[in-house]
């Protein structure tokens, strides 16, 4: 007689409804174990667009697009045009990700701590997420974390994330609870659905006092939210108190990002 599978061997039940709450489980216990292994205690997480590309990549692109025009200027080659000239004009932004990364990283390892402090993390995948996980590798002995998310696209894991601390979910919820729950920071660049709901998600945590940490939200790129959202409509229109705007400091260089997050983290962690 063929000996039975011990529950917890079993793939066919693991992947199977009656066994979510042990995959949600995993979830939780299985980055608290890697993360107590590398001694990954506190961090500063970068959000922003997947779509994001390097200036390097902009710029190929853009030429490529321009000899195409030149060859065929046809409407489609026009419009193909303007978004690499829109995707130059936002690649600004991965390198000022890189850069504050980059930053931070040399920062943190000043400190000479017994434990690494303050580790830049990214939601794993390319874009805002690989500028701030490259910028982190490019410093001697920088490390820095992934928390992918198995999507049907845009999300494969970029290729600077420290190995050891590259983590793939599958629910969203327990992905927000690990970028929050270590966070010591948050820098938001630019995006869409995604970065908006991690950004309107820790912002109720704070204004709801969920989050009771001093946990700054740098807003960086501020002409470029104040155009997307207009914070000071809500509070016009009480939806909202201006307190609430405290909340958030907006930083337009990598230089100021750098430098207020050093202060608050200083004065409240170290």
């Amino acid at each position: 007689m063929k000996k039975p599978l011990k529950a917890y061997k079993n793939p066919e039940f693991l992947s199977s409804p009656a066994a979510r709450e042990l995959r949600i489980l995993a979830e939780y216990l299985e980055p608290k174990h890697r993360f107590e292994k590398f001694q990954v205690h506190d961090t500063i997480v970068f959000f922003g667009s997947a779509r994001v590309k390097s200036r390097a990549e902009a710029e190929q692109q853009l030429a490529q697009a321009r000899e195409r025009l030149q060859r065929d200027p046809s409407p489609e080659n026009e419009r193909a045009l303007q978004r690499a000239e829109k995707h130059l004009e936002f690649s600004r932004y991965y390198e000022d990700a890189r850069r504050l990364s980059r930053m931070l990283t040399e920062w943190s390892l000043s400190l000479n701590h017994k434990h690494r402090r303050f580790l830049v993390v990214s939601g794993g995948g390319p874009g805002i997420m690989e500028a701030a996980n490259r910028g982190a590798a490019e410093v001697p002995g920088g490390r820095s974390v992934g928390l992918n998310i198995s999507i049907p696209t845009e999300q494969g894991s970029n290729p600077y994330i420290t190995p050891e601390l590259n983590f793939e979910f599958h629910y969203f919820f327990m992905r927000k609870f690990w970028f929050i729950y270590l966070a010591k920071g948050l820098v938001i660049f630019p995006g869409g659905f995604g970065t908006m709901d991690e950004l309107w998600e820790v912002l109720t945590l704070l204004q709801t006092r969920k989050v009771q940490k001093p946990l700054p939200i740098v807003i960086y790129g501020e002409a470029h939210w104040r155009k997307v959202i207009n914070f000071e409509a809500m509070v016009e229109a009480l939806v909202i108190d201006p307190e609430d705007l405290d909340l958030m400091y907006f930083a337009s260089t990598p230089e100021d990002a750098f430098n207020y997050l050093r202060e608050h983290l200083t004065r409240h962690f170290l």
